[in-house]
C-alpha cells in the first residue's frame, strides 16, 4: 500500500507496481492517476487508525508512506505496534523534517555542514539577529508549512515583514510559532535522497528541484515546479562526498541520540564554494523529484524490493543506475501557489503516448468519467532518455498536448544544464 494522494505517490505506486512480486497494490487515498496502477482506497493519509486496520484486514505485506504529515503523526510507530512492515521513519526520527530548529541544532551538535543560524520566538530579537547577518537573509518557519514557510529576504525590510508575519501575524499558525533566521548561502541547489536503515544508506542519483513559480527563477516559492535527475555535474565522487560528510554523520548521530533512522533521508543542499551544506532535511521522498527519480530506478532495479529490505532494516546493495536522464515538468492550476482553481477539466491525457514519457497525477480526481483538477500542482509530465536535452524535449512535447484552462508550467526546467 502506498499512502498519499500526490504526484510523488503516483510515481511511487507506478514504480512499485512494475515489480513482478507485486500481486495487489492499494493507494490511500490516491488520485485519478493512481487508479490506473492500483486500487484507490478512501482513507485519508492522516487517518492512522484506519490505515493500520486496513493493512491488518487485507494482510498488506508492505506499506510505503509518501507525505510528511502521517510520518510526523507517528504512522510508522503505529504500524510497527501492529506488526505490519512500513517504510518510513518513526515520529521521533521524523523531527529532522518536522522542526527546522531541531534539525539545525542536531547538525550543529553532530558537525554536519550547514548555514549559520539562530532560533527565535521573539520578533524583536529575530529582527536584530537578521541585521547582524545582513541581507540577503533566510527566514524559516520552524514547523511544516506545505513548502511555503521559507522566505529569502533580499533586504532587511523584507526580513522584518517575514518575521512579523510568522511570529506576530501567525501566518503559518503553530508551525510559525518559532522561526529560524539563517545565513544566506550562495551556490547551486542539489537534492540527494538516501534509502536508510539504521546507519546503512543507499544513496540514489542526485536531483534538482525548481522551486520558483515562473521561468528564470522568478515569482514565489512553491512546492516545486519541476525537477531533473541526475544533476549532470554531480558525479560519483561528489555523491560519495555527500554520503561520507552528510548522510552517514546524520545516521550515526540519530542512532547515538536514541532515534535510529529508517526510511528516506532527503538532504536539500546548497553546493557552495566550500562544498555542500545542508539547507534542510526531509524524511521522505521529495516532490517533484520523485517523479524524475523513479523512471530511472525502475531500469534494472526491483523498486518494491528496495523498499521492503530497507523497511526490514537491511539496505540493499548493487543498485543499478542507468546512463539516462529524466525531466519532470509540473503543470499547475491558475493562481498557484496562492490559490488553485478546482474542477477544471483536463483534456488531452490520452494524446500522450510516448513510451519514454509518463504523466504522473498530483491534484486530480474523477468526476462523471472526466478527469478534473483538485489542487494547485495538477500533473507531473515526466520523460527520460539518454540525454537531458532529449528528455526535456520529450517532456515538453507531451506537456503541449495537455490542456487545462488557465493552467501554466515553467518552460525552463533543466535549461541551465542543456547543451
Amino acid at each position: 500500500m502506498v499512502v498519499g494522494s500526490g504526484g510523488r505517490e503516483h510515481a511511487l505506486a507506478w514504480a512499485i507496481r512494475r515489480s513482478p512480486r507485486v500481486e495487489r497494490l492499494w493507494i490511500a487515498p490516491g488520485n485519478a492517476g493512481t487508479a490506473s496502477v492500483g486500487e484507490n482506497v478512501d482513507i485519508m493519509a492522516t487517518d492512522l487508525a484506519a490505515l493500520v486496520d486496513f493493512a491488518r484486514r487485507h494482510r498488506v505485506d508492505l506499506t510505503v508512506i509518501g507525505p510528511e504529515a502521517p510520518l510526523m503523526a507517528g504512522i510508522v510507530d503505529r504500524f510497527r505496534d501492529a506488526n505490519r512492515l512500513c517504510y518510513g521513519p518513526t515520529a521521533a526520527a521524523a523531527r529532522l523534517e518536522g522542526s527546522k530548529a531541531f534539525a539545525k541544532e542536531f547538525m550543529q551538535r553532530h558537525r554536519v555542514p550547514t548555514a549559520a543560524f539562530a532560533t527565535f520566538d521573539d520578533a524583536a530579537r529575530a529582527r536584530a539577529f537578521a541585521r547582524s547577518l545582513g541581507a540577503p537573509v533566510v527566514i524559516k518557519a520552524d514547523g511544516l508549512a506545505a513548502g511555503k514557510g521559507v522566505v529569502i529576504a533580499n533586504d532587511l525590510d523584507e526580513a522584518d515583514r517575514a518575521i512579523d508575519s510568522m511570529l506576530l501575524d501567525h501566518r503559518f499558525g503553530e508551525a510559525g510559532s518559532r522561526v529560524v533566521v539563517e545565513e544566506f548561502l550562495r551556490g547551486e541547489e542539489v537534492s540527494v535522497h538516501a534509502m536508510c536503515a539504521g546507519e546503512q544508506a543507499l544513496v540514489l542519483p542526485s536531483s534538482q528541484d525548481h522551486k520558483r513559480a515562473y521561468d528564470n527563477d522568478r515569482g514565489p516559492n512553491t512546492g516545486g515546479m519541476g525537477a531533473i535527475a541526475p544533476v549532470p555535474w554531480v558525479d560519483s565522487q561528489a555523491l560519495q562526498h555527500v554520503e561520507h560528510e552528510i548522510i552517514r554523520p546524520v545516521l550515526a548521530g540519530m542512532a547515538a541520540d536514541g532515534t535510529p533512522f529508517t526510511g528516506t533521508l532527503y538532504a536539500g543542499l546548497m553546493w557552495t564554494a566550500d562544498g555542500p551544506k545542508v539547507l534542510e532535511f526531509n524524511t521522505r521522498f521529495g516532490d517533484p523529484e520523485t517523479q524524475a527519480l523513479m523512471p530511472l530506478l525502475v531500469h534494472g532495479n526491483d523498486v518494491c524490493t528496495l523498499f521492503e529490505k530497507a523497511a526490514a532494516g537491511e539496505v540493499p546493495t548493487g543498485l543499478v543506475i542507468p546512463a539516462m536522464s529524466a525531466v519532470a515538468i509540473v503543470v499547475a492550476s491558475k493562481g498557484y501557489p496562492e490559490s488553485a482553481e478546482r474542477d477544471v477539466e483536463i483534456r488531452g491525457l490520452d494524446h500522450v503516448d510516448d513510451a519514454r514519457t509518463m504523466v504522473f497525477h498530483a491534484g486530480t480526481r474523477c468526476v462523471d468519467a472526466r478527469v478534473v483538477t483538485a489542487g494547485g500542482r495538477v500533473l507531473g509530465v515526466t520523460a527520460w532518455s539518454e540525454s537531458l536535452t532529449d528528455a526535456a524535449r520529450h517532456a515538453y512535447a507531451a506537456a503541449e498536448k495537455i490542456h487545462i484552462d488557465g493552467a501554466f508550467y515553467r518552460s525552463d526546467i533543466g535549461r541551465r544544464h542543456l547543451t
